[in-house]
């Protein structure tokens, strides 16, 4: 049985690994074309708080977190990059905490300079307790932003296949929230 899950965790490692290798191509061969500027490319960082619906309701009761990325703009309106962080749930009564740890793809539409934008992280995410291996996610967002904060409301979501052999699997972990990340440039 523990061998099971290992191999399962490494398979998901492995198409992980594809993914993120993929992302770094693309985002390669879009920088041969535009030189890496402070103007360009930023690393992202920041906080989120939500609130679990879907299964995850019936056992947390908050989710709270940071994220990370990087971001390259393909042109002024277009920004791609790499997404990650770590959103903790918080347990309710007789219920159980964990953490998801997602990596994937980030995309954005900015209509503007300064402005509403819109934008979807998808990847894929690590459950950090339980019977829960991980699975697809995706984190739609709306939000505002300007040259060094980007505030926005999000939905998060990390869709699984069926675990009903366990009791302690939650198959469809969501949640929305609000965050803000902050741009760090590159001098």
């Amino acid at each position: 049985m523990p061998f099971e899950n290992l191999n399962k965790k490494l398979r998901n490692m492995k198409k992980v690994i594809i993914a993120v290798a993929a992302l770094f191509a693309m985002t390669h061969s879009f920088a041969q074309q535009k030189e890496i500027t402070h103007n360009n490319s930023w690393l992202k960082a920041g906080v989120n708080v939500g609130v679990p619906v879907g299964d995850a309701s019936d056992f947390t009761s908050l989710a709270v977190g940071v994220d990370v990325s990087a971001q390259y703009l393909v042109n002024p309106n277009f920004g791609i990059g790499v997404a990650s962080g770590y959103t903790h749930f918080i347990k309710k009564d007789g219920g159980t905490s964990f953490g998801i740890l997602p990596l994937g793809a980030l995309l954005r539409y900015y209509p503007q300079a300064k402005g509403f934008f819109l934008g979807t992280d998808l990847g894929y995410a690590f459950v950090t307790k339980g019977d829960n291996n991980g699975g697809f996610y995706i984190k739609p967002q709306l939000g505002y932003h300007n040259y060094n904060w980007n505030y926005y409301a999000f939905y998060n979501a990390v869709f699984q296949k069926d675990n009903s052999v366990s009791t302690t699997a939650i198959n469809n972990l969501q949640s929305v929230g609000i965050a803000a990340t902050y741009n760090i440039r590159f001098k």
